[in-house]
């Protein structure tokens, strides 16, 4: 966006006295390199529609949407930014007898959310949109939010029949669903406590004010509805429990409040007061499918409360946490009947623990009467949950996974319809990492465990441990960066200190896609006109060859660990370019060149199911007269284009009187204009699978369907120079039908013609639906689909059609044909367009520019699902939206490629060879990332990041403060940026703290300048890097 720049109208005398030359007003241009990728709330719940489940990260300013692969891998759907800071998120489960039924929320959960904005938010995702979509907001106080003001803190009801929103202190408000129909989600607030007002009379006449007087509840720091049974509650579902954990002033501990809450007669009232002696009180939570039974979350410990009687809470049992290994086994569940503890002893714990002035260990030291001395002394070094989270859709005994501050993760299960009510089983360590700030529980055992200021991971139950199956990449907060063109690759890219602590790193941040580069050979490959891989096998899982064709030669190279020179024994012809290859037959492999086709058995020199031959079998078909411009290869089948324009031609495969294998010629056609491309679609063997992202948003059968007449393996797709896409069929011993015709015809904003619309490739791609695309020799790439009525049904089939003059004048294929002789007699077979079908038109709806040079279209597998490359001046990854509803375009973290095809081996099943800059590279997409970025992991807090183009290594200032009152420790690293590897570092005197630092150069050498400061206390580092030489 532009920014205007204004000067203020106080300065106006200033700016006459300025040069006329300056421009009176400045534009700033702001792009958006890198979203936030810190994420401060987490839910789960059916989010797009009732039959997906769905996690929604909070990001301070945004919220993401993002669905967890089978894999395990975080896949993003939607990112959009929101008014305000989110303070809370929370999901409103659907209930049909709570929730008023809405078209567009019918089934579906609601998204829940709190922000600085001072309103209550009810959101629902809108597939067709893709965006997040309020259904309601409820206005709670003017924005910022003040202490006292409502806006701080949520909780759900489990069944969800109301929401209970907090104030930072002294307030809070239950809203019950409202079941009434219209465009109200909640009824009217129900306050705790009562405000009461009174009026203030000044002292001149006829002046008044109001002021407001609160009966204070003090500081709320955790809340939570606690279900009850219906048959408690004498009202049916109208009185709810909500658990309310506070800190009073001058209290020595947190207190638990339990109020009830009536629905129908809209009050609030205190049912009773716990507060047990022990250690602080950090939250509370209820227990899902456990009535009346709530857990608090301590300092070194959780108690099971028994609110069934909210009138007289009580301790069941007490779980105490200690520091374990994952050897160590945890007896932790005890009685809690009878344990006293002292009042000034556990004031002292409580205030260590609350304001970090001391060690609790110093003032607890000597009190036998305190029960925790012998085990555990609270103190910065007790450990204390950080967080936890229920498991979703539990059968039988619900389980809680929760993590310490020390990085332990435990799973405490809770046995139900024990004689002695609920008992708690709590396992060994299962998992130990940097401690989680936030955890999130998903459906498949998929656990999100998400740290402050570093990556978070992706965790799954396996045979009793957990697992990490993939990262979640948080690059916050960002302390300094350094834009670089890293290697000459021509694009920049960004070097950032990020994290904090352990979880201190280098990031290497760039665009698009992250590509990992496995391979790259010198700069020899010059004159390269085309890259392909083949099987051997069609059931194959891994290519057996790789075919490079130059100006006037080919090569064929062996995939494996290395890539060795087999051409001979397969039996290409290494003095001709290739226009095009293809596995035909099993076994038997075809080359097309500019004067023949050769048909090749190779041996097994070149793969080991290759024929113990000590040379290959080859035929060769050739034209008579013509050469061929461009070709094309399917299973059994080869489709041909002549230089004589328009022709069109097959070759089949079959048995020739000596036993082996001939191409003979079936038929062909002629077009009214030259063909420019040729595609065979092809479909890998096997059912197929609904990608994650789309996972309940479209039914399996409907995923996928054709419309009439296009069979796979039955069809080819052409470009043709007139220009125009067309979709025609190709069946053994009939004639050529053309299925489908799209007229190319662009005009640019002046309305004058576009040039050069010329198709370069062309392909049939299946996402939500059937796709056509189309690059253009322009850099322009196309999308078609077909008409939303079936142009083949059987009602427009008729010979009576109103439209049968219109679509068969604009046919490109002809109806007269010249006939011709060849040695199986074939003729040009005349097109069935005026009584058996007719072409459907393609509607054009949608034209994007990637590039200006020729649009190359390469599909990562044989397959009409498969994610496609799009080679311009820049690589780009065409694929299904995770939206599910529409194509995406995501450009690939790599340089400007002339050339590129997928390679499949068991080393490396999913690269990509690119040709660029005459050298070949392989590499590996990792499109599964939410963030294009590299992790040079340092263990330490970077400050300042330099970047030495002579070295081509990192400069980084390091500064970090322990806890042993040492001091600061600053540091001075070289990094290497490939491996992240540490070549050398200069440690400053102690005490002595880096600020900043800039290279110099003096005469011909260049020097490192470095601006101390010194400091007995804790470093304080500047916000903002100022450095004056």
């Amino acid at each position: 966006m532009a920014v205007q720049k204004k000067e203020a109208a106080g300065d106006q005398s200033h700016s006459k006295s300025q040069p006329k030359s300056q421009p009176k007003n400045c534009y700033c241009l702001a792009k958006c390199v890198l979203k936030g990728s810190a994420v401060l709330q987490a839910v789960y719940g059916h989010i797009r529609s009732p039959t997906t489940l769905d996690v929604v990260f909070g990001k301070e300013t945004a919220l993401e949407l993002v669905v967890v692969s089978e894999n395990g891998t975080i896949q993003p759907v939607c990112e959009q930014t929101v008014f305000g800071t989110i303070k809370d998120l929370a999901v409103l489960p659907w209930n049909d007898q709570c929730r008023a039924a809405q078209p567009q929320t019918y089934g579906k959960d609601l998204l829940v959310v709190l922000s600085d904005s001072g309103n209550l938010s009810f959101l629902t995702f809108s597939v067709e949109m893709h965006r997040f979509l309020a259904v309601a907001h409820i206005h709670l106080s003017q924005s910022g939010n003040l202490r006292r003001e409502l806006g701080r803190m949520l909780a759900v009801e489990s069944k969800g029949r109301a929401i209970a929103v907090a104030a930072f202190e002294d307030r809070m408000a239950v809203f019950p669903v409202t079941t009434a129909a219209g465009n109200n989600i909640v009824e009217e607030k129900i306050v705790y406590p009562m405000e009461s007002r009174m009026q203030v009379v000044d002292t001149e006449p006829g002046s008044s004010r109001t002021r407001e007087t609160i009966t204070g509840l003090g500081t709320i720091w955790s809340m939570s509805f606690v279900s009850i049974e219906c048959k408690a509650s004498s009202k049916g579902g109208s009185i709810l429990v909500l658990a309310v954990l506070l800190h009073r002033k001058g209290a020595v501990l947190n207190e638990l409040q339990v109020l009830v809450c009536d629905t129908k007669e809209k009050t609030i009232h205190l049912r009773s007061r716990f507060s047990s002696p022990g250690p602080l009180a950090l939250s509370v939570a209820g227990i899902p499918a456990s009535p009346g039974f709530a857990l608090l979350f301590r300092n070194g410990d959780f108690i099971l409360l028994d609110l069934i009687n909210p009138s007289n809470p009580c301790v069941v049992s007490r779980v105490r946490l200690s520091r374990l290994t994952v050897d160590e086994e945890m007896n932790v569940l005890e009685d809690y009947a009878g344990q006293e503890g002292d009042e000034e002893g556990n004031f002292s714990v409580a205030a260590s623990a609350l304001l970090e002035l001391s060690d609790s260990r110093t003032s607890s030291a000597g009190r036998g009467d305190i029960i925790y001395s012998e085990q555990c002394k609270f103190s910065s070094s007790c450990p204390a949950i950080s967080s936890w989270s229920w498991e979703p859709d539990y059968f039988g005994n619900p389980r809680l996974v929760i993590c310490l501050d020390v990085g332990d993760f435990f799973i405490a299960e809770f046995l139900l319809g024990v004689q002695d009510g609920i008992k708690i089983k709590v396992s060994n360590c299962h998992y130990k990492c940097s401690p989680c700030k936030l955890l999130l529980w998903t459906k498949g055992g998929f656990i999100a465990a998400l740290v402050e200021m570093g990556d978070g991971q992706v965790l799954k139950i396996e045979e009793g441990a957990l697992v990490c199956r993939s990262l979640i990449q948080n690059i916050a907060p960002i302390l300094d960066i350094s834009l670089v063109d890293y290697h000459n690759e021509k694009q920049d890219q960004m070097f950032a200190c990020c994290g904090m602590g352990r979880e201190g790193s280098l990031r290497i941040i760039r665009n698009g896609i992250s590509v990992e580069k496995l391979l790259s050979t010198p700069p020899i490959y010059q004159g390269v006109t085309g890259t392909w891989t083949m099987r051997m096998k069609h059931h194959d899982s891994y290519h057996s060859f790789l075919v490079i064709s130059f100006v006037e030669e080919t090569r064929v190279l062996s995939v494996g660990l290395s890539f060795v020179d087999i051409t001979d024994a397969v039996g290409f012809d290494p003095n001709a370019s290739t226009l095009a290859c293809g596995l035909v037959e099993e076994g038997r492999v075809v080359q097309v060149c500019r004067n023949e086709v050769r048909l090749c058995a190779p041996t097994a020199a070149a793969h080991p199911a290759g024929l113990d031959l000590s040379v290959p079998l080859c035929t060769s078909w050739r034209p008579k007269s013509l050469s061929i411009s461009l070709g094309a290869i399917a299973w059994r089948t080869i489709i041909l284009a002549l230089s004589s324009p328009g022709i069109l031609l097959m070759l089949g495969i079959r048995t020739s009187s000596s036993g082996g294998h001939e191409l003979y010629e079936i038929q062909k056609v002629q077009l009214q204009a030259e063909v420019s491309c040729i595609s065979i679609p092809q479909e890998e063997p096997g059912p197929s699978s609904v990608p994650a992202s789309i996972v309940g948003l479209v039914e399996d059968n409907s995923y996928g369907t054709f419309p009439d007449g296009v069979e796979i393996g039955k069809i080819c797709v052409v470009g043709t120079h007139k220009p125009s896409v067309e979709l025609l069929s190709m069946v053994h011993g009939e004639n050529f039908t053309a299925l489908a015709v799209g007229s190319i015809s662009l005009t640019n904003t002046m309305g004058t013609a576009v040039s050069g619309c010329v198709p370069q490739d062309v392909r049939l791609a299946l996402f939500d639906r059937l796709y056509i695309l189309s690059g253009l020799r322009n850099g322009m790439l196309l999308r078609y689909e077909w008409p939303t009525s079936s142009i083949f049904s059987s009602e427009l089939t008729s010979p009576n059609c109103a439209l049968n003059t219109m679509l068969d004048a604009k046919s490109s294929l002809t109806d007269s044909y010249e006939s011709c002789h060849s040695q199986d007699k074939i003729n040009f077979n005349k097109m069935d367009t005026a009584e058996s079908s007719f072409p459907a038109q393609l509607q054009l709806i949608a034209v994007r520019r990637v590039g200006m040079t020729p649009v190359f279209l390469v599909p990562l597998c044989e397959s009409l699902r498969s994610d496609i490359i799009a080679l311009s001046d820049r690589p780009w990854l065409i694929q299904i939206a995770r939206d599910s509803q529409r194509i995406a375009y995501t450009s690939i973290s790599f340089q400007p490629a002339t050339h590129a095809t997928p390679v499949s081996s068991i080393d490396c099943p999913t690269g990509i060879f690119f040709v660029a800059d005459c050298s070949l590279h392989l590499v590996e997409m990792v499109h599964t990332k939410r963030l294009n970025v590299q992790k040079l992991l340092l263990g330490r807090t970077p400050r300042r990041v330099l970047y030495h183009s002579e070295s081509k290594t990192l400069l980084v200032m390091q500064s970090e403060c322990y806890e042993d009152d040492s001091g600061p420790v600053s540091e001075i690293c070289c990094v290497d940026p490939l491996s992240g590897s540490l070549l050398s570092t200069f440690r400053l005197d102690p005490g002595e703290t880096a600020k900043c630092m800039r290279l110099w150069k003096v005469g011909n050498e260049q020097v490192l300048v470095v601006g101390t400061g010194l400091s007995a206390g804790r470093a304080i580092m500047p916000s903002v890097l100022k450095a004056v030489f």
